[in-house]
């Protein structure tokens, strides 16, 4: 495959470098570009991920992409065109509605290409929401970030198929191998979470919003036939103490609260996952993918999964996973108590088809040459 042109400036814009799976994907981009020798610049409102884009060799600026307000995104259409010109930038590509907008702005005004990528299942039931959705299909090129989100974008908004590439996200299966995972990291997260020794772990990593289905799962412990199970929430509040707290409330009705943690980001997810007896996604809303799937697939730890949106395509029912009835706690319960009841050959056996899954379908590597084909066609 030919590297990409001499000279090649691409443009990132997203609204914030916290955390999330978006962020993520902007970060094993900017690492992707410089490796082929390009110049990966990403434009955002900053946050913890901007310390790891320097280390890949990109260079951050820092703008308000975050806002919604018009006269905002005007003005940062602005300020991209000022950039596009200034670095000779040949792509932008845009990973969210808001900087969407500013970026499609300015391209019209510049001549660079144009990319999106499609990473949500954007909500459309206030009036106009489809319009202001729709600029995340009006990129050259279109990425979607699963099949499921690829028939959205044809249903919703009827983009020519020639312009849409399937391109799943990926994980970094050297970062995230079970054998590389060592005890010591492990038992420090253990302790730190104080999850009761030899307890039976149940997690759900994810930010901590209600359509992540956080109420269902607790709902779902209460119901276990394993009552010695714990259940760790791993993700970022962001600002959702309120709902931090009406968890916490629901756990204690249930009572169930010396079975729950509350843990909130962690930076050792690799670890974090070889902890856990059996992650889940309880996403109430489809995910367009759902990149804490097939990190816990890669983790050869089993996966329970709402049976809808991305996750039908990542879990293959009682093969390499289970899928359940999204918002049903009762069949998350009766999921959560044949995975916990497992034999550890049975365990073994199913996390090593995940794991392969993973290994032939979602890999950062191939997600990372995909989307580097692109801006080379593109820039042909």
């Amino acid at each position: 495959m030919p590297p990409l042109p001499p000279g090649t400036v691409v443009l990132q814009v997203l609204p914030s470098l916290e955390t999330g799976g978006v962020e993520r994907g902007t970060v094993e981009i900017a690492q992707a570009i410089v490796a082929e020798g390009g110049i990966a610049l990403v434009a955002s409102e900053g946050g913890r991920l901007v310390a790891a884009v320097e280390r890949a060799g990109g260079r951050h600026i820092k703008l308000p992409m975050a806002s919604k307000n018009p006269a905002i995104i005007w003005r940062n259409a602005g300020r991209l065109s000022d950039l596009i010109r200034t670095e000779r930038v040949g792509i932008i590509h845009a990973r969210s509605r808001a900087p969407a907008w500013s970026a499609f702005l300015a391209v019209r005004r510049t001549g660079a290409r144009f990319v999106t990528t499609y990473h949500g299942v954007y909500n459309e039931g206030v009036p106009g929401k489809r319009r202001y959705n729709a600029v995340m299909a009006k990129g050259d090129r279109v990425i979607a970030i699963s099949r499921y989100v690829a028939e959205l974008l044809t249903s919703r908004h009827a983009v020519d198929p020639s312009r849409i590439h399937v391109i799943p996200r990926g994980v970094d299966t050297a970062l995230f191998d079970p054998a590389r995972v060592a005890g010591p990291r492990i038992t420090q997260l253990a302790k730190s979470w104080r999850v009761p020794h030899g307890a039976p772990l149940v997690m759900l990593p994810a930010r901590l919003t209600r359509w992540k289905g956080g109420s269902v799962l607790i709902d779902a412990m209460a119901r276990l036939a394993h009552t010695d199970a714990c259940c760790v929430l791993v993700g970022a509040t962001q600002g959702r103490e309120r709902f931090a707290g009406q968890l916490l409330a629901q756990a204690e009705a249930l009572g169930i609260t010396h079975r729950l943690r509350l843990v909130g980001h962690c930076d050792d997810m690799p670890a974090a996952l070889a902890l856990a007896d059996v992650v889940v996604s309880a996403s109430l809303d489809p995910e367009g993918f759902g990149r804490a799937v097939i990190e816990a697939q890669a983790m050869a730890c089993p996966v329970i999964a709402t049976d809808h949106g991305g996750a039908v395509e990542t879990v293959e029912h009682q093969v390499t996973g289970w899928r359940v009835p999204p918002g049903d706690a009762g069949a998350l319960a009766t999921s959560l108590d044949h995975a916990l009841a497992m034999q550890p050959d049975e365990r073994r056996e199913m996390g090593a088809r995940a794991r392969a899954s993973v290994l032939a379908h979602y890999t950062t590597a191939a997600m990372q040459a995909a989307t580097l084909e692109i801006y080379r066609e593109l820039l042909a």
